[in-house]
């Protein structure tokens, strides 16, 4: 049609399988994520949510299937070209993967690692001065400037989430994979937490794939959900179609399948 446009989907997979021996976990995904969107990923434990993550920046290596993210072909890149495809991606684990005995702010610097090496990137007294105000920044977007000079294992576990989200802006990523970042948080901070990562994709125009599993912030924080169930995808609609009842039931059922 003339005039009309299309939007590259920031990512695109196609026949992905993963098996581990005789056991198959992903038996043949295929999905595409428009960017600047935040998808949530469901499903019951084991489903494969995880092992998704980590094949698509290429954590665990898929057995086969084509991934295109950001525009590349992730599954051809050689390791030089995946180190930097990485660069891109910021990752947020359940555990924080922080190191306890250095502070906020030195640990936030290491972000920059995709972008500097040696000791000026993993102490905070040895990183070039823009170095440290980008870092900064990072903090202050998290809401923890404050908490710079602090070592992380005095902070607590809300505040050590911020402080690895702070240290993943370092990357300046394009796109987010997050795996249940609020699991090991108290209601109210996971909430919190959540909303920061909501907050960066709409201010930032990042995309965003998050597993969920507390069905109140599939709901409030995603644009789109993704089930999955016996290794495939077995719903896939926006969230503003869904309810929290359908969600329970396809929770329910995964568990009693």
């Amino acid at each position: 049609m003339a005039g009309s446009t299309s939007v590259e989907p920031v990512l695109a997979v196609a026949g992905l399988r993963k098996t581990f021996g005789d056991r198959e976990i992903l038996s043949g995904l295929d999905f595409a994520l428009p960017p600047g969107q935040s998808t949530a990923l469901i499903g019951a434990n084991g489903s494969g949510k995880s092992t998704l993550l980590r094949c698509l920046v290429r954590l665990v290596e898929p057995s086969s299937g084509r991934i295109e993210m950001l525009g590349q072909d992730v599954t051809a890149l050689a390791p030089r070209a995946l180190r930097r495809f990485r660069a891109q991606v910021g990752i947020v684990w359940q555990r924080h993967n922080l190191v306890p005995r250095l502070s906020a702010l030195s640990n936030v610097v290491h972000g920059v690692q995709s972008r500097l090496s040696g000791p000026r990137a993993w102490f905070q007294s040895l990183a070039p001065a823009e170095v440290r105000a980008e870092a900064m920044a990072c903090l202050s977007r998290v809401g923890l400037a404050d908490r710079a000079s602090a070592r992380v294992d005095s902070l607590s576990g809300g505040q050590q989430q911020r402080v690895a989200i702070a240290r993943m802006l370092m990357q300046r990523p394009v796109f987010i994979l997050a795996d249940e970042p609020d699991a090991s948080l108290d209601p109210q901070t996971g909430q919190e937490v959540m909303e920061l990562l909501l907050g960066l994709v709409r201010q930032d125009g990042l995309s965003l794939l998050v597993i969920s599993h507390r069905l109140e912030h599939t709901l409030a924080y995603s644009d789109r959900i993704l089930g999955l169930a016996s290794g495939r995808i077995a719903l896939d609609q926006s969230t503003a179609q869904a309810t929290a009842q359908a969600l329970r039931r396809f929770f329910d059922h995964e568990v009693t399948a």
